[in-house]
């Protein structure tokens, strides 16, 4: 493939003081992967230069002053350098208000630029949302949160992905008692049509999508619990009135099964974990997060900063992978049913 024909993938580096550069640069020692874009990392040069050193990768940072002028070209990994971070301000394994600080900033840049068009996608190695507080950002939780800030994006949610089942998420950082209160008729219907709308823009005509239960087994009628009869029943009624292909409620013990052998294109989950165990037990290591709701695509890995083994040199770098591969397949409409039904 030309360069001019790859697409142009900004990857953000993450918290300096974790695993972030080191699997940006495994993934980007790839040259398969750099085959299908031309990736520009928004990061610290001297990270970068640090985590090829540690792996042992024949790579060398170099600085661009445009995201335009990242050519792709072997042994060589483009960095945009905001310069706002020292090696003297990060200590590998440990929250630092400096490295969360950065961090957020590499998000905000590479945000502007997917608005502004100078980039095909983004994706996005993992912040430490301890450090993040530290630097003061106490609205932004997340990337989800960062990036509906930056889009003025009114409603986003989080879609997790790996081979076989794909789960949105009603909530994510809530406590689970407001999570649960977060359930609502309006709630409800509001994430099946986002997800619905995502799923259609990225190549799936008529997705099916199956809404999990909250309570255990499904409610038992209303012996425990009501918010199947009374909230998600009549969301997905709603759904269906607009032509959507709206499954469920069914009991999440068994949901998750169903959508793995092929009868739903995703799930509706309606917490966090509620979805986030079913993928990760599913296939944690090829698992990556894409984000509804804004105006451009975005991927993530599906793991933290790992502090405990940052700079060690041992961090799997397959979900980066993986999250790159499919920034690159949503940008060409290529997401495909998981299986015939």
């Amino acid at each position: 493939m030309s360069t001019a024909s790859r697409p142009l993938i900004a990857v953000t580096m993450g918290d300096a003081a974790g695993i972030g550069p080191e699997i940006t640069v495994k993934a980007l020692a790839d040259p398969v992967l750099r085959e299908q874009c031309r990736p520009v990392v928004i990061g610290a040069a001297w990270a970068i230069d640090e985590a090829a050193a540690l792996v042992g990768a024949d790579l060398r940072a170099r600085a661009v002053a445009r995201v335009e002028d990242a050519d792709g070209a072997p042994g060589v990994i483009d960095v945009v350098d905001l310069d706002n971070l020292a090696p003297k301000d990060v200590v590998t394994g440990e929250v630092t208000a400096a490295a969360g600080r950065a961090s957020v900033e590499y998000i905000e840049e590479a945000a502007r630029l997917a608005l502004a068009g100078r980039i095909d996608v983004m994706a996005t190695a993992p912040i430490n949302k301890e450090a993040v507080q530290a630097a003061g950002y106490h609205g932004d939780i997340g990337h989800q949160e960062i990036l509906g800030r930056m889009s003025d994006s009114e409603l986003t949610a989080t879609l997790l992905m790996t081979r076989g089942l794909r789960v949105a998420h009603l909530s994510t950082h809530k406590p689970l008692i407001e999570a649960a209160r977060f359930v609502t008729r309006e709630n409800v219907l509001a994430k099946l049509m986002l997800t619905y709308d995502s799923l259609r823009q990225w190549g799936i005509d008529n997705p099916a999508i199956a809404v999990a239960a909250l309570n255990p087994h499904g409610g038992e009628g209303g012996l425990l619990g009501r918010e199947e009869i009374e909230e998600i029943g009549p969301a997905l009624e709603d759904a269906r009135a607009r032509g959507v292909d709206a499954r469920g409620p069914y009991p999440a013990d068994s949901v998750f099964y169903r959508a793995i052998a092929g009868e739903f294109d995703a799930v509706l989950a309606l917490y966090h974990d509620q979805g986030h165990i079913a993928i990760k037990v599913h296939d944690f290591e090829d698992s990556v997060t894409v984000t509804m709701g804004v105006p451009f695509i975005r991927t993530s890995v599906d793991h933290g900063t790992a502090f405990d083994i940052a700079g060690k040199g041992v961090a799997n770098h397959t979900s980066l992978v993986r999250a790159i591969e499919t920034a690159v397949d949503l940008a060409a409409g290529r997401l495909a049913p998981i299986a015939a039904r």
